[in-house]
């Protein structure tokens, strides 16, 4: 479960569709909460130099928080990994044959004749016995690296970034008499170009995913900027 390098982390990592759908999920994220705060200020009559800076504020502490929590999340992952190898190597010391009888029971279960199950079971303690107890009893196929986690984090951190750079970069550049609908507009529509690339990563449904990412972001919207109307 070792000798892996970094460029090879990053390659495997990228390349995986669970990558893209969690990057997208990420990406939703900044648009929906930076587009939600913006408009809350628009609501309140904020200027365009208050609503630069509530959403460079916005930007920095969601990518912080994103890349933080998946971080987090990814690193206690491993840390369980690491705790159950651990536990099955003591096991596989301490009691060869339970092992195998369990994973003779496993491979039965999945399907195979005794006969088979025991070829297949005697086989697996020569070449990799961790390896098979770590899938039968934790569904553990590889151990997260050090590496992976690193990246996890940082990329969360950019998707989401890049996905509120969309709401922000428009109330920037346009004036706030005329950004309010074309904010709302963008996000509804980078929305659902993200879903379509997250819902097809992730070998969903597309049309579900367009609506309830949808749902959710006029919800947001609409209550937001209401907030800032009733609080103003």
């Amino acid at each position: 479960m070792g000798g892996r390098t970094f460029e090879g982390e990053l390659g495997q990592y990228l390349s995986d569709p669970q990558t893209r759908r969690t990057w997208s999920l990420a990406a939703q994220d900044g648009i929906i909460s930076t587009a939600g705060i913006l408009l809350g200020f628009t609501g309140a009559g904020a200027s365009e130099g208050t609503l630069v800076v509530a959403g460079t504020a916005a930007i920095v502490a969601g990518m912080l928080t994103a890349g933080g929590a998946k971080w987090s999340e990814t690193a206690a992952e491993r840390e369980a990994q690491l705790g159950a190898i651990e536990h099955e190597r003591s096991e596989l010391r301490e009691q060869p044959d339970a092992e195998r009888a369990e994973l003779i029971d496993y491979y039965e279960e999945k399907g195979l004749g005794e006969d088979l199950a025991t070829e297949v079971a005697d086989e697996l303690m020569v070449r990799s016995p961790l390896k098979a107890s770590l899938e039968r009893e934790h569904g553990i196929l590889r151990l997260i690296s050090r590496a992976e986690v690193v990246i996890s984090g940082i990329g969360s951190a950019l998707a989401f970034g890049l996905g509120a750079a969309v709401p922000f970069a428009i109330a920037y550049y346009l004036p706030v008499s005329i950004e309010m609908w074309v904010i709302v507009f963008s996000v509804l529509l980078s929305l659902s170009l993200i879903s379509i690339v997250g819902a097809r990563a992730g070998h969903m449904d597309v049309s579900r995913t367009i609506l309830r990412t949808l749902l959710v972001a006029s919800v947001t919207i609409v209550v937001s900027y209401l907030v800032g109307q009733i609080a103003f």
